[in-house]
C-alpha cells in the first residue's frame, strides 16, 4: 500500500513520461518526413491533408449538407410542452337578458395553472416545402463541386510549386557548375600566364568570371530557398521547414496527343465549376417555385392535450383538436416582389453559367497552346544544349591548344550555362503546363 502523496507522484511520472515518449516519436517522424525526398504525390496528400483550404472547403460542404437536412425538417411534425402560471382577472359580457342578483360579471382574479404537449403538422403548403428542399440539396451538391474545385486548385498549385523548387535547384546545380569551371579556368589562365602564353588581361577576366558565377551561385540557392517555402505553404506547413522532394522524369506530351474537340467535350461534363452552376440554376428554379407557393393555402393538423387548474399541479384536463387553413388575401405584394426577385436570380445564375462555359473553354484553349509552346521549347531546348555542349569541348580545345581566346571561351561558357537552365526550365514548365491540360479538361 502507498499513502496518497506517493501514488500521486507516481501517476504524475507516468503521465510526464508518456508525454515526452510521444512527443519524441512525434519529432522523430516529422524529421524522418522532413529528411525523406518527397514525390510530387506525396506532396499532394500532405498537402490535402495539411492545407487549410481544403478542410475549409470540406467544412462548407458539411454544413450546406445540414442545411439540406434542415430543409427536410417542415416533412415532420412540431411537438412541444407548455408549462405555465399566469394570475388572471376578466370581464365577461353577458347578455342584458341574463341578470341575477349576486351574479357578477367580473371573474377573477384567479391563478392559472398549466401543463400540456402541442403537436402540429403541415398537410399542404402548396409545395413551398418540397421546393425549399430540393433547392438545399441542390445547393448541396454545388457545394461538393466547389470542393472539388478547391481541391484541383490545390492540386495544381502544389504541382507548380514542385517543379517550380526543382528548377530552382537544377539551376543552382549548373550555378555551381559554372563556378567550378570558371574557377578551373582561372587556374588554366594563371598557368599559361606564368608561361608567358598570355596576358594578365586574360587571369583578370577570369578572375571576374569567378566572382560573378560565385554571385550567381547566391541567388540560385536564395531561389530555393523561396521555392521551398512556397511549397511548403501550398502544402500547408511552415515554409521554413526544411524537406527533399525527388526528381522525377515524366514523358514529354506532344499537342498532337490532345484532340481540342474531345476536349472541349470532356471539359463540358467534368469540369467542376461548369456542374455547380447547373446545380445553382436547379436551386434557382426551386427557389422560384418556394416563393410561388405563397400566394397558395397552407392547411395545418394541430392538436393538443394538458391539464388546466387554478391550484399547482392542475388536475382538469384541457385538450383541442383542428385543422386549419391559411390562405394570404394580401401581403403588401410581398409575394410579388419576391417571386420577380426569385426570378431574376435565377436568370443571373443561368447568365453565370454560360460565362461559366466561355470561361472553361478558353482555359481549355490556353492550356493547349501552352501545352504546344512547352513542346517544341524542349525541342529546340535539347538541341541548343547539344550544340553548346560541343562548342564548348571546341572551345576549351582550342584555348588548350592555344588556338583560342580566353573572351572566346567565356562566352561560350555562359552559352552553355544559358542552354542547361533554359533545357530545365523549359522541361518543368512543361509538366506544369500538362497538369494545366489536365486541370483545364477536369482530370486533375
Amino acid at each position: 500500500m502507498c499513502t496518497n502523496t506517493a501514488c500521486f507522484l507516481r501517476v504524475v511520472v507516468m503521465v510526464v513520461a508518456v508525454a515526452v515518449c510521444a512527443a519524441v516519436t512525434e519529432n522523430g517522424r516529422a524529421a524522418s518526413t522532413a529528411a525523406e525526398p518527397l514525390s510530387l504525390d506525396a506532396c499532394i496528400r500532405i498537402a490535402l491533408d495539411k492545407n487549410p483550404a481544403n478542410r475549409a472547403a470540406m467544412e462548407t460542404f458539411a454544413a450546406a449538407g445540414e442545411a439540406a437536412d434542415a430543409a427536410r425538417a417542415p416533412y415532420y411534425p412540431d411537438l412541444s410542452l407548455n408549462l405555465g402560471y399566469r394570475r388572471v382577472q376578466t370581464h365577461a359580457f353577458l347578455p342584458s337578458s341574463i341578470n341575477f342578483p349576486g351574479i357578477t360579471s367580473i371573474i377573477g382574479p384567479v391563478n392559472q395553472w398549466n401543463a400540456g404537449v402541442k403537436a402540429s403538422f403541415t398537410l399542404f403548403d402548396s409545395g413551398q416545402r418540397k421546393a425549399e428542399a430540393q433547392s438545399a440539396r441542390a445547393s448541396h451538391k454545388a457545394s461538393a463541386e466547389d470542393a472539388e474545385r478547391t481541391r484541383q486548385g490545390i492540386i495544381i498549385a502544389v504541382t507548380e510549386a514542385y517543379y517550380t523548387l526543382l528548377a530552382a535547384q537544377e539551376a543552382k546545380g549548373a550555378a555551381g557548375e559554372h563556378l567550378t569551371r570558371g574557377e578551373d579556368h582561372l587556374r588554366l589562365a594563371g598557368e599559361r600566364k606564368a608561361a608567358g602564353a598570355v596576358p594578365q588581361a586574360d587571369v583578370m577576366r577570369a578572375r571576374v568570371e569567378v566572382a560573378n558565377a560565385r554571385l550567381s551561385l547566391v541567388r540560385a540557392e536564395n531561389a530555393v530557398r523561396i521555392a521551398r517555402g512556397n511549397l511548403n505553404r501550398t502544402m500547408g506547413l511552415v515554409p521554413s521547414l526544411a524537406l527533399a522532394i525527388k526528381r522525377e522524369e515524366q514523358p514529354v506530351t506532344a499537342p498532337g496527343a490532345v484532340d481540342i474537340t474531345e476536349a472541349y467535350a470532356h471539359a463540358m461534363s467534368r469540369r467542376p465549376e461548369i456542374r455547380a452552376a447547373g446545380h445553382n440554376i436547379t436551386a434557382g428554379e426551386n427557389n422560384v417555385k418556394s416563393a410561388k407557393s405563397t400566394f397558395g393555402p397552407k392547411i395545418r393538423a394541430e392538436a393538443g392535450y394538458g391539464w388546466l387548474d387554478s391550484e399547482f399541479l392542475p388536475q382538469d384536463k384541457d385538450w383541442s383538436l383542428g385543422v386549419s387553413v391559411q390562405w394570404p388575401l394580401f401581403s403588401g405584394f410581398a409575394g410579388v416582389h419576391n417571386t420577380a426577385r426569385a426570378r431574376a436570380d435565377l436568370s443571373r445564375k443561368e447568365a453565370e453559367k454560360e460565362q461559366v462555359i466561355l470561361n472553361v473553354q478558353q482555359e481549355v484553349w490556353t492550356a493547349y497552346a501552352n501545352l504546344t509552346e512547352t513542346y517544341e521549347s524542349v525541342q529546340a531546348a535539347v538541341v541548343a544544349k547539344a550544340d553548346a555542349a560541343e562548342s564548348l569541348r571546341l572551345a576549351r580545345a582550342r584555348y588548350d591548344a592555344g588556338a583560342g581566346t580566353i573572351t572566346d571561351l567565356l562566352d561560350t561558357e555562359t552559352a552553355m550555362d544559358n542552354a542547361q537552365v533554359t533545357y530545365v526550365q523549359a522541361m518543368y514548365t512543361h509538366y506544369i503546363a500538362l497538369a494545366h491540360m489536365k486541370l483545364a479538361v477536369g482530370d486533375l
